[in-house]
């Protein structure tokens, strides 16, 4: 990037970087494949960019990316859940209550919790405490952060179908796509995954044989970690083309550029970290969160420079 000649990234007009040239220059001369911390690495670039092309211009990043890719460029807000629902041991001075009702004070009405970091009948009782506080099982999903094998994943899935919770997320090793689509047979509740999958061959594959449903799954592909925005827009068109909607699209991350990225591309929704995660999880006050949904507010870029908590580390980048 830096020894490129500046012309080589730049847009037509000569004035704002292209960020798709931005990303074909830092993959110079790598073989495709390896998809990892160079995927991060190489996201967390092009998504600069945005932010950058948005300051220009002096506008929100979500105009931007929705100028961009031909999409309308008004203010909306998109659906978030707070995610979290980690597990505390008793005594220790909280309780999943205690966390579920914290977000609910926030704004929060939809949430995600862990399982499988307990036996069943335990993670049971806890879902069952969760729904105590979201009411209804659409306003709750459990993600087992990929640690089942089918055995256990049937017996989770058969469990829990009672409760319709909202969706039943990475049951197992992400690239395990036989395991999904075998879960997604016998589980007629949505599922969620690809929080894991960092490029489009790895998407088109979870399509190919990850049993996915049109109208029902839930795919999670984050620009972050998978290249930036350009590779992730390739992603949502290949879902298109395949009879999905990106209303089926919620980017994992619960951060600020996730929340742009959704406003921008007209996606479902995406996820919120609040209070975990920092300085990057969450959004600042001049975000409108109500209702599990939010609205970005109209800083230019991605709006980071609203968050207090980072204010520190910026400040110490711009001396």
């Amino acid at each position: 990037m830096l020894a490129a000649a500046p012309e080589s990234l730049l847009a037509s007009d000569g004035r704002h970087f292209d960020p798709a040239k931005v990303m074909t220059t830092a993959m110079r001369n790598e073989k495709p494949g390896g998809h990892g911390d160079r995927a991060a690495a190489v996201g967390a670039i092009e998504l600069a960019i945005w932010d950058l092309n948005a300051k220009l211009d002096d506008e929100p990043a979500y105009v931007a990316i929705a100028r961009a890719y031909g999409r309308p460029t008004a203010a909306r807000s998109v659906d978030v859940y707070a995610a979290g629902g980690y597990y505390y041991e008793p005594g220790r001075g909280k309780t999943l209550s205690d966390e579920l009702n914290g977000y609910r004070a926030m704004g929060f009405s939809a949430f995600k919790i862990k399982v499988g970091g307990a036996p069943l009948a335990d993670d049971l009782k806890r879902i069952e405490e969760a729904l105590a506080i979201a009411g209804e099982g659409s306003r709750l999903s459990v993600d087992a952060n990929g640690r089942f094998d089918i055995q256990t994943a049937l017996a989770y899935a058969e469990a829990i179908a009672p409760y319709k919770l909202r969706w039943f997320e990475e049951i197992g090793d992400p690239l395990d796509f036989a395991l999904n689509a075998e879960v997604a047979q016998a589980y007629d509740r949505p599922i969620a995954t690809g929080e894991n999958l960092f490029s489009l061959a790895d998407t088109k594959n979870l399509l190919n044989f990850g049993g996915m449903r049109p109208g029902r799954d839930i795919f999670q592909m984050d620009a972050g970690l998978s290249y930036g925005l350009t590779e992730y827009v390739r992603m949502i068109e290949l879902l298109e083309s395949r009879g999905f909607d990106r209303t089926q699209a919620y980017p994992h991350g619960g951060h600020l550029i996730n929340l742009h990225i959704a406003v921008g591309l007209g996606l479902g929704g995406c996820e919120a970290y609040s209070g975990v995660f920092l300085p990057f999880g969450g959004y600042p006050a001049e975000c409108a969160l109500g209702g599990s949904s939010v609205q970005p507010s109209d800083a230019s870029g991605f709006g980071l420079e609203q968050k207090q908590e980072l204010k520190g580390l910026l400040a110490d980048l711009a001396a």
